[in-house]
């Protein structure tokens, strides 16, 4: 288990899904958290478990920031400021995905996916590393999806997003490594979270999949184990990361499985 005494972990969308099983199981190796999303009740109830499973001086803290909202990010990341000066790690988990045509989907929800998915992880990004490169450490991990490496029908936009997410991680890595921060993409394919309450409209796909569904846990956990890690990326599950190579490798023949194999939404 990772030790995580005396460090500090913010985290965005903690209140439920990756966010909220990564926030727990750092509490578990003793990590102080700040917890960010935008329902209050919710983020309420992760400090609660955080409290109770973390280290009994651990300190944990949360702040109610709609992660499309530039103004709210620069403000949340002020008071991140006046909590600890000292962030050892970031976890950028907040996003949010729609599995539609892209033709009939509501072009505010797709910019609203852009808000949250990347610019709002771009902006978390931006200040709280400022930070981190004046401590001369830290680590910045910001979860992606195979979706960004491997497109399937009906989510054109979110794919979009996280290739955006994916790509935006590869340069900030190779600028901020030589001043001591770390930047890991966590790239999964379909996780049993509530994310699907919202993606998916026809309430099947999770069943459609349920042979290679990751277990949020357990990737919380790998993830959890990276920080303070040099570690390039996380893709999972393990085949699907041979297939994104082999997508580039045969674009056509990986267009042909993905319009078939992968059209289960």
């Amino acid at each position: 288990m990772t030790n995580l005494l005396n460090q500090t972990v913010v985290v965005t969308g903690a209140s439920s899904g990756i966010g909220k099983d990564v926030a727990i199981n750092a509490a578990k190796c003793g990590a102080n958290l700040i917890l960010i999303a935008r329902n209050e009740d919710k983020l309420l109830q992760v400090k609660n478990e955080c409290i109770r499973v973390g280290a009994e001086n651990a300190h944990h803290e949360y702040l109610s920031v709609d992660m499309s909202d530039a103004d709210q990010i620069s403000v949340a990341v002020k008071k991140i400021a006046d909590i600890s000066d000292d962030i050892d790690v970031l976890v950028n988990a907040a996003g949010f995905g729609d599995f539609s045509n892209y033709l009939d989907t509501d072009f505010d929800k797709v910019e609203k996916m852009f808000r949250v998915n990347v610019l709002g992880l771009m902006l978390m990004t931006r200040l709280v590393a400022s930070g981190m490169i004046g401590n001369g450490r830290g680590h910045i991990i910001n979860i992606g999806s195979m979706a960004g490496k491997i497109t399937t029908p009906k989510s054109a936009a979110y794919a979009a997003t996280k290739a955006a997410v994916i790509a935006f991680s590869d340069g900030l890595r190779l600028e901020l490594r030589p001043l001591g921060v770390y930047v890991t993409t966590v790239n999964p394919g379909p996780v049993d979270t509530n994310f699907f309450n919202v993606a998916d409209h026809s309430g099947n796909y999770l069943d459609s999949v349920k042979y290679f569904v990751l277990d949020p846990d357990k990737l919380a956990w790998e993830i959890v184990n990276t920080f303070g890690r040099s570690k390039r990326e996380i893709n999972r599950p393990r085949y699907m990361e041979l297939a994104a190579v082999l997508y580039k490798v045969a674009p056509s023949l990986g267009d042909y499985f993905a319009a078939t194999l992968g059209n289960r939404k």
